[in-house]
This record gives structure tokens, sequence and C-alpha cells, in this order.
């Protein structure tokens, strides 16, 4: 694999103004593999679920900041991950999915990435329950996460390796940005 000067890091959040595009993949393996390396190279990106009238291949796409458009396409075609199609989304007519949701049970709070779920005690960041999803390492993930705070427990995308560990981490990052702004 070719390395890449990194890009600046500039806001972590895409502005209302700014023009964004949708990565179409054909598998969900290349869009969780194009979401680690752009996100590691400095992109702003995110994985959502493309709205139906553009959906293609897989289930999952990577939203991102279509000025950067030249350098993203050179990323995936430098690391052999072939895009079926690259989106501008201020031609589409709905927008792109949220794959992460947030249930508030009062003591805890559950984020739910798409079958994935992650529970943990408000307060002390405790995680209380992982649920969910069907591939193989999801038993594992929860006995190395479960019982530990957020901020003590490995990373899901550093332990597990299926698409389960990949939404995991999705509600895991989340849950963590919310448990940083109660404290």
């Amino acid at each position: 694999m070719r390395k890449f000067w990194k890009k600046k890091s500039g806001p972590k959040k895409f502005s209302k103004e700014e023009v964004r595009g949708l990565i179409l993949l054909n598998e969900v393996s290349e869009a969780m593999k194009a979401d680690r390396l752009l996100r590691g190279l400095g992109y702003r990106v995110r994985a959502v679920a493309p709205p139906p009238e553009v959906r293609k291949g897989c289930d999952l796409s990577i939203e991102f900041a279509l000025i950067d458009r030249l350098g993203v396409e050179r990323v995936l075609r430098e690391n052999e991950i072939p895009a079926l199609d690259i989106v501008p989304l201020d031609y589409v007519e709905s927008k792109p999915l949220e794959i992460t949701k947030e249930v508030d049970y009062g003591k805890h709070l559950m984020i739910r990435a798409a079958n994935m779920k992650l529970t943990f005690e408000k307060s002390t960041g405790k995680i209380v329950n992982i649920s969910g999803g069907g591939c193989p390492d999801v038993p594992y993930l929860t006995l190395e996460m479960v019982g530990k705070s957020l901020d003590e427990t490995p990373e899901p995308e550093t332990i597990g390796f299926s698409l389960c560990a990949f939404m995991l981490q999705k509600a895991y990052s989340r849950a963590l940005e919310k448990f940083s702004k109660e404290i």
C-alpha cells in the first residue's frame, strides 16, 4: 500500500453549506476498508446508509466532502478499492440515513448502530450490555468490553474484524462522545 501525506485535520463534522458526496461500493468489506483508510488519512468521512434512489452494491456507503473528491478517488484507486459510483448529494432527492440511534433509559443510554447495540451507565461510563449482530466475534467483543468503562475498554475495531465489530465501533464512538459531554 502506498503511503500518502495525511490531510491537515479540519472540522470533524460537515457544515450545512458543504457539498457532500457518497462513495457507493459493491461490498461491505470494501466500505469498511475505505472508511478506516480515509479516516486514518484525515479525511472527514461518515459511514451511512445510501438513499434508495442511488443505492448500488451494498447497503453501506461513505459520505465525504465533495471538495476532497480527487484525493479520495486517488486513495481508493491506489488501495484497489473499486467504487461503483461517486454521487454528489446535491442532486439526490433524499438524504443518507444516519446509522446510529440513541435510546435514553434514565440511568442508562443505549446507542444502536445498524443491528449492534451498546448500553452504558451514564454516570460512570460502564458498559452494561452489548447485543445484536450475528457475527462470530460478537461474543468475544462482549466478553472484552462489558463491565469496563468506555475509556478503559479496547475499541471494537482493534479486537474485532466483522461488520458487527465495525458497527459496534460506530456505537462505541458515539457513546464515548455522549459520555464525555455528561462529565
